[in-house]
């Protein structure tokens, strides 16, 4: 149930920020569906061999590289997603940078936060 919410609000966030950003188009909102689920795939398989295999690069850069990556994600999804097209790598940067930065708001569990006495 869990998953399943995280992909529908990941959907909604990706179509919402498509309508700002002039550089990303989704022809329907079953393409940003699919996209939500292709990203979540890539994310557990091979988001976790880039960043072994970027390491030292990542370690130099403060983890700054690790945006990069996030990037390289939404690239990749986009070539094995028909319809959906980025028009280049910054936008692909700055979708990632604020799909990131919503989610994370929005994941956020209610009982997560310290209570103080």
């Amino acid at each position: 149930m869990k998953f399943l919410m995280r992909i529908i609000v990941t959907s909604v966030i990706a179509f919402g920020l498509s309508f700002v950003l002039s550089g990303i188009h989704f022809p329907d909102f079953w393409t940003v569906i699919i996209f939500a689920i292709v990203l979540a795939i890539l994310n557990a398989i091979v988001k976790p061999l880039l960043i072994i295999l970027t390491f030292p690069i990542t370690v130099v850069t403060f983890g700054l590289f690790l945006f990069v990556i996030n990037a390289i994600m939404i690239l990749i999804a986009e070539y094995f997603i028909p319809g959906f097209t980025v028009d280049g790598f910054w936008w692909a940067l700055l979708f990632s940078l604020l799909l990131s930065l919503c989610t994370s708001v929005l994941y956020k569990e209610p009982g997560s936060e310290k209570k103080k006495n």
